[in-house]
């Protein structure tokens, strides 16, 4: 379910639970083409066959692909109307708890920790947790601080 708030009422979103999103599998070509853009080819993630007698029992996602996932997944938890511009300004603390195996699926909770006024517009800082759908730990652990201006 998406949270959808008025730019003017956006430090009300302080202490929110913005829920939780659909699964998305991880699939080989997101890997590959992640591989491609990031010149990361490392045969864990992008040779099925040699990943395969590896130590997760086959291709395992980029850390940072599995990361960059925040990005769709707070589209999906959080609107804010009125906002000329979203930055993704940065991260706080990141962990890479468990792999995400290629043909699993993921999805992200997050809560909004804090919201603070930055010159022209609010910084919101989430605590954000990717998990690996029947995983036992979660994929990524992240406080990520995303920047609203009006």
């Amino acid at each position: 379910m998406t949270t959808t708030v008025p730019y003017a009422e956006i430090e009300t979103l302080a202490g929110a639970d913005l829920g939780v999103t659909a699964w998305r599998e991880v699939t080989q070509q997101q890997v590959d083409l992640f591989a491609d853009a990031t010149d990361d080819h490392q045969w864990i993630h992008t040779d099925p066959a040699r990943a395969a007698a590896g130590p997760f029992g086959g291709p395992i996602a980029h850390g940072y692909l599995t990361l960059a996932l925040v990005v769709p997944f707070s589209e999906e938890l959080l609107q804010v109307e009125g906002v000329g511009t979203k930055v993704n300004y940065g991260l706080d603390r990141v962990r890479f708890p468990a792999p995400v195996r290629v043909g699993t699926r993921v999805r992200m909770s997050a809560t909004v920790r804090d919201v603070a006024a930055v010159a022209g517009g609010h910084q919101l800082t989430v605590d954000a947790t990717i998990e690996v759908q029947d995983g036992a730990r979660p994929a990524v652990v992240a406080v990520w601080l995303a920047r609203f201006y009006a």
